[in-house]
């Protein structure tokens, strides 16, 4: 992990949705359970799912299903974890415990803050407009808003030339190695979110962050917001 004694300038935010901005393990173990319960097997235990929720639809799936080899039936059960989550998106999923009032400084300062998830379109706007937060979020770029998405920059550069921001004065913050590699990779300082879903088996200093954090609100002893201008040199 990279060292950072002083604060450093930041005109925009950027964080990952599942595990970072918000927590959805309770949604997507619901969904999950749902499934397995179609299927007469027997339920996951919430602990076990939330460390699979930011690896993706595919982990979650195959936490329920580790024995289907087949590619074609695991894509069915994928697809159908999908469907059970879609229509039960926010029974649950919140803002993390201090997220809320992280959220309000950013923006009495005019910092625009965004979304950069790999989370489709299709799952991630109804998400945000459940919780309020779309009409708040300077940027959502979503995982298939783009050809490539994390771990590539593509993500994070197109969040920020919409923004009309360089990359240098933008910090991501996420709870997965791609979010960091993604974010490394696209000039941005970058911040282990390390009250989301992290797995044990995990060691974040080794992700190559320029910090971590276990609570939202201690980002701000990371960084000094500064009025955002138009940077963005096309």
């Amino acid at each position: 992990m990279n060292s950072h004694k002083s604060p450093v300038p930041i005109h925009a935010v950027l964080f990952d949705l599942d595990g970072t901005l918000l927590d959805t393990a309770p949604d997507l173990t619901l969904a999950l359970n749902e499934l397995l319960a179609s299927k007469n097997r027997a339920p996951v235990a919430p602990e076990d799912a939330r460390n699979h929720v930011s690896q993706g639809a595919v982990a979650v799936t195959r936490l329920g299903f580790p024995e289907v080899t087949d590619k074609i039936e695991f894509e069915q059960l994928r697809q159908e974890f999908l469907h059970h989550y879609s229509k039960n998106i926010c029974i649950e999923s919140s803002l993390f415990p201090g997220m809320e009032d992280l959220l309000r400084t950013f923006e009495g300062n005019n910092t625009p803050w965004g979304v950069v998830t790999n989370k489709p379109g299709w799952l991630t706007k109804p998400l945000l407009d459940a919780l309020s937060l779309s009409d708040r979020a300077a940027c959502i770029v979503s995982g298939d808003t783009l050809e490539r998405r994390k771990p590539y920059p593509d993500p994070l550069l197109h969040a920020c030339k919409g923004l009309n921001l360089s990359t240098e004065s933008t910090i991501y913050i996420g709870d997965d190695p791609r979010d960091i590699y993604a974010g490394n990779a696209a000039g941005m300082y970058t911040c282990v979110a390390k009250f989301g879903y992290i797995d044990s088996m995990y060691d974040t200093d080794t992700w190559g962050a320029d910090f971590s954090i276990d609570h939202p609100e201690e980002l701000m002893q990371h960084i000094q917001l500064s009025k955002p201008i138009s940077e963005f040199k096309s």
